[in-house]
């Protein structure tokens, strides 16, 4: 088994917990409150720029050009994860601008912004792979049809390219870090902030 199926399999429990919440499961069936759904997107589109800085941080320090490059990509698919989040703004009317960021937000972002800038690359993967793991299998639990009005974003992280995406950041991680402590602490941090971030949501 590949080190980014052994950290995920360990951190099944946190998964199945964030795929019980009753924010996803009111995503799963469509009857979140649009207004908390609009605060979560706004939250979301302020880390995701912090998950492109933590990229750029590691590809900063890439070791060769297909590391570069595959980054690179992954810097990428972070753009369109944030277009599709100006799509929901302007078509329900949230406000993007000047968004202060909750305590689990700063937490979340806070932590992938320190790791990207003091530990090597391995541990960088080991925080990041969770965010891009979960919700592509959030994306493939979930049957977009009974989503109503959240169907779009239930689609977009069922999306096989969504899964192509994050099966390359894992492929990083598999390449690139030790089965180490710090590895696996990294992974169990970003995975039990991903379960505060909604929660908090």
């Amino acid at each position: 088994m590949s080190l980014s199926a052994q950290l995920w399999s360990d951190n099944a429990d946190v998964a199945s917990e964030i795929l019980a919440h009753p924010f996803v499961r009111g995503i799963a069936d469509g009857t979140l409150p649009r207004v908390r759904f609009a605060t979560y997107i706004a939250q979301d589109a302020f880390f995701l720029e912090s998950f492109a800085r933590a990229y750029a941080l590691a590809l900063a320090r890439s070791p060769d050009t297909a590391t570069l490059l595959a980054l690179a990509d992954l810097i990428t698919g972070v753009r369109e994860e944030l277009a599709l989040h100006a799509s929901y703004a302007e078509s329900w009317g949230i406000d993007m601008a000047g968004v202060e960021p909750l305590d689990a937000t700063s937490a979340y972002t806070e932590f992938l912004l320190a790791t990207a800038g003091t530990q090597d690359v391995g541990v960088i993967y080991a925080a990041m792979t969770p965010c891009m793991r979960l919700y592509a299998w959030l994306g493939q639990s979930i049957d977009a049809d009974r989503a109503g009005p959240y169907a779009q974003w239930v689609q977009t992280y069922a999306d096989p390219e969504f899964e192509k995406i994050a099966r390359v950041l894992e492929g990083l991680l598999d390449d690139q870090a030790a089965d180490s402590p710090a590895v696996r602490r990294a992974y169990r941090r970003a995975m039990r902030l991903e379960l505060a971030f909604f929660d908090a949501a």
